[in-house]
């Protein structure tokens, strides 16, 4: 049977059980900058985090408590990464979750911490105290939209989905919110996420939910072939819905984690689409590949090359570059059997023109969004990437941002 869920208006603090805020804590000028998301049980909780071997206090933090039980909490700071600041760092990260828990009344080990922003300075702890006593004294059940806002850092807009099912005939809520502009690129992408649900569920089974999920999603985008050292995703399960607990031997298992891998997807989208300075959101598919790392070096090549990028930005029809970084991947390839099409249109048929005349071409790419495909005939794996143009807005966004 088709696994069913719906999705709903609603946030992180949808699901029955959890509250959250969004504050000004004053890390940054005139925005929200702390955020805090609190289940009123214990929860089972799972993570996945940045593979960049210079990680955050915050992700240092996390890695021990995840997949576990009994946590309640999540704070986090937008404005300062928490990042290459050495044994002072990791105490800072041990205060934020230890300020929490006196607040919260619960366990310092039951507080997950997240920070975002810029590497190499020390939190400023006066700020970050006052952030977490406002935080929680808003939290509240319709927070979500003030936490989605307050994580954000070059983001455009707030990331939330929320969607519903059934397990065991009882509603199961989902809910969830992304940050992610820049230094976004796969293993994982640089960004923070967070999931919560109603359901109940066992760690180990949540924890390969969400890994399963992550793989298929926050690391199949590319902004701009960077990646960051606070890379987070979190998922928090408090069994509020009065379920039996979920594992992959529960009857409906498959509907909950296809909620979760749609989730994700989502939110990896939308972190593309409000991509630094981004015009363009293309979907690159490479098939015929002889195994799945091999599409997925020729997908990322394409994804992360500034020539291709740029040229998308200013709607050249140059499909030469797209071959070019086919070539230069790593994988396997025969030039004289690969085809490329855009949006189902072939511009290369054979290693060679297909004729496709250029302002054909170039009304696709002009197109606020379109495929390619690239069909390498060696093989049966594939692999499929979200990607987005690189415009002179995003030179100019890191040429000067500091928070």
């Amino acid at each position: 049977m088709k696994e069913k869920f719906i999705q709903i208006e609603g946030h992180i603090a949808s699901p029955q059980g959890y509250r959250a805020a969004g504050v000004q804590a004053g890390i940054k000028q005139n925005k929200k900058d702390m955020a805090l998301i609190v289940s009123d049980m214990p929860c089972s909780a799972a993570g996945v985090y940045t593979t960049n071997r210079v990680s955050a206090a915050p992700v240092q933090h996390c890695r021990k408590l995840t997949p576990g039980n009994g946590l309640r909490a999540i704070i986090v700071n937008s404005g300062n990464a928490n990042a290459c600041t050495g044994a002072q760092g990791l105490r800072d990260a041990e205060t934020m979750a230890r300020q929490t828990a006196e607040r919260l009344q619960c366990e310092p080990h039951s507080v997950l911490v997240c920070s975002t922003g810029t590497i190499g300075r020390l939190l400023p702890m006066n700020l970050i105290t006052k952030g977490i006593d406002l935080a929680a004294e808003s939290l509240a059940a319709t927070g979500g939209p003030d936490a989605a806002a307050a994580i954000m850092t070059t983001d455009t807009r707030p990331k939330q989905v929320a969607f519903q099912m059934k397990v065991n005939e009882k509603t199961v809520t989902l809910g969830g919110m992304a940050k992610g502009a820049g230094m976004i690129n796969p293993a994982m992408a640089t960004l923070l996420a967070f999931l919560t649900t109603d359901a109940a569920v066992e760690p180990g089974a949540l924890q390969a939910c969400l890994a399963a999920a992550v793989a298929k999603s926050f690391n199949r985008i590319s902004v701009d072939g960077d990646q960051s050292t606070n890379d987070t995703v979190l998922i928090l399960a408090n069994g509020r819905a009065g379920n039996t607990p979920l594992t992959p031997q529960h009857p409906d298992w498959k509907i909950f984690r296809a909620a979760v891998n749609e989730a994700t997807l989502q939110l990896a989208r939308m972190i593309v689409k409000d991509g630094e300075g981004a015009t363009k959101f293309v979907t690159i598919t490479v098939k015929g590949a002889p195994g799945r790392r091999a599409a997925a070096r020729v997908a990322r090549a394409i994804a992360n090359s500034l020539l291709v990028k740029t040229s998308w930005f200013g709607a050249d029809p140059n499909w030469g570059r797209v071959i070019c970084a086919v070539g230069y991947a790593g994988a396997p390839v025969r030039p004289e059997l690969v085809d490329i099409a855009y949006d189902g249109m072939p511009a290369v048929k054979q290693g060679q023109s297909a004729g496709l005349a250029p302002d054909i071409l170039r009304g696709i790419i002009l197109k606020p969004e379109f495929t390619i495909d690239i069909d390498l005939h060696i093989g049966q794996s594939s692999y499929t990437i979200y990607t987005c143009d690189c415009s002179d807005q995003y030179v100019s966004i890191n040429a000067s941002y500091m928070t």
